[in-house]
C-alpha cells in the first residue's frame, strides 16, 4: 500500500522563499533516506504557499513545523491511501 503524505503552510507575509528554503535544508534532509520513502514532491503556489507531497511504502515520517516566524497561519497535513494509478 502506497500512501501519500501532504504538507502545506502558508508563509508569512514576504517569507515565501525562506519557507520554501527551510523545507529544502530541513524537511528534506530529514527525510532523505528514510525507510519506505519512495517520492518527494515539493511546490509552490500564490499566496506564498508550500506543499511537500511525499509517497510511501508503509508509515510516513512526521514533518516538523517551521519556526512559527515563517508561518501566516498553522500548518494543514493530510495523508491519503492510492486507490489508482495508470
Amino acid at each position: 500500500m502506497t500512501v501519500a503524505a501532504m504538507w502545506e503552510a502558508r508563509a508569512a507575509t514576504g517569507r515565501g522563499a525562506e519557507l520554501a528554503a527551510w523545507v529544502r535544508e530541513s524537511v528534506l534532509l530529514a527525510v532523505r533516506g528514510a525507510a519506505g520513502l519512495e517520492r518527494v514532491e515539493l511546490l509552490s503556489a500564490p499566496g506564498e504557499r508550500v506543499l511537500l507531497i511525499t509517497w510511501w511504502s508503509g508509515e510516513p515520517v512526521p514533518v516538523a513545523d517551521p519556526p512559527a516566524g515563517l508561518l501566516g497561519r498553522p500548518v494543514h497535513r493530510w495523508s491519503f491511501t492510492s486507490d489508482h494509478v495508470e
